[in-house]
């Protein structure tokens, strides 16, 4: 026969006799229950220039970023987004040298908020993650999915199979944004030990690392010392590249078929043997994709 199966129900947690503060505590005492990585405890309760205080301040020291987390029961309302992105400035303002996300936690992200993280996420690395309390067999369970998992861009012109049309120079990037060439490079550097065909090109809107025609890997400037990293594998190899990313602090967004995330080249430089493997995870894909289409044909 097979086995059992056993139906859980979501339940309140206020209704359990339970409230924020205890909500707290259990992230306070293992703040990877977030699933956002080996993350630390900094503060609880952190007062803010802005008379609040600021629930739980987590980080991830081997990768230098801060997490200014909001905690509340029941479903996503106005005043908690903004107090979320009011205190994730404040931190970012006090540690500019340091990667900063916003991280709100709720028991339900309606989607009419959803809708407005999201489009906030264009802008803000915000981080949306849904808590439930689940029971089962008699037991009750702490439940956390993350339902909008970091910074993502708007344009899809990422990762294209041509060139884009525009190409610049190094020197006309150093002027325009040294932090993106860095990265590129430190990367490029990595890469190339592994797969010696790899070119750096540098484009209008981005650097492009390419083997031959085809785009491996592509660096966007953003308005800080990170470089906006994306590139392309295929659906078997997606969640053990996300994992690899989450091991080391940073947070990876899939999204239309790219690996997106925000990386320094102090980053890149401190996990050199992480990155290199990112080589023949995306040279492997796109000969996998390659070999199937030639198949199919």
């Amino acid at each position: 026969m097979p086995e059992e199966i056993s139906i859980s129900k979501t339940l309140s947690i206020r209704n359990c006799g339970l409230d924020e503060y205890w909500l707290q505590e259990q992230i306070a005492a293992d703040p990877s229950i977030l699933g956002l990585g080996s993350l630390e405890l900094v503060r609880r309760e952190k007062r803010q220039s802005s008379g609040g205080r600021l629930d739980l301040l987590l980080q991830n020291p081997e990768a230098d970023t801060m997490y200014e987390v909001e905690v509340m029961l029941g479903g996503t309302d106005e005043s908690h987004i903004i107090r979320t992105i009011e205190y994730w400035d404040l931190e970012k303002r006090r540690y500019p040298q340091r990667q900063h996300y916003a991280v709100l936690v709720a028991e339900t992200v309606t989607r009419r908020f959803f809708n407005v993280i999201q489009l906030l996420s264009l802008s803000i690395p915000i981080v949306a993650v849904q808590v439930n309390l689940i029971e089962a067999n008699g037991k009750k369970v702490l439940h956390f999915t993350k339902v909008l998992d970091s910074y993502e861009e708007p344009e899809d012109e990422i990762l294209s199979s041509g060139e884009p049309n525009e190409v610049y120079s190094e020197e006309a990037w150093l002027k325009k944004s040294p932090a993106t060439v860095a990265c590129a490079k430190s990367f490029f550097k990595l890469v190339k030990s592994v797969l010696p065909e790899l070119e750096l090109k540098y484009f209008k809107f981005g650097l492009g690392i390419y083997m031959g025609k085809r785009c491996y890997f592509w660096f966007k400037h953003k308005e800080s010392d990170k470089s906006l990293f994306n590139f392309w594998v295929d659906g078997t190899r997606v969640e053990q590249t996300k994992k690899l990313l989450e091991q080391v602090g940073l947070l990876p967004v899939w999204k239309n078929e790219a690996i997106r995330v925000l990386v320094a080249a102090k980053t890149v430089e401190a996990n050199a043997e992480m990155f290199k493997q990112f080589g023949p995870l995306v040279d492997e894909s796109w000969r996998s994709d390659k070999a199937g289409k030639e198949s199919n044909s």
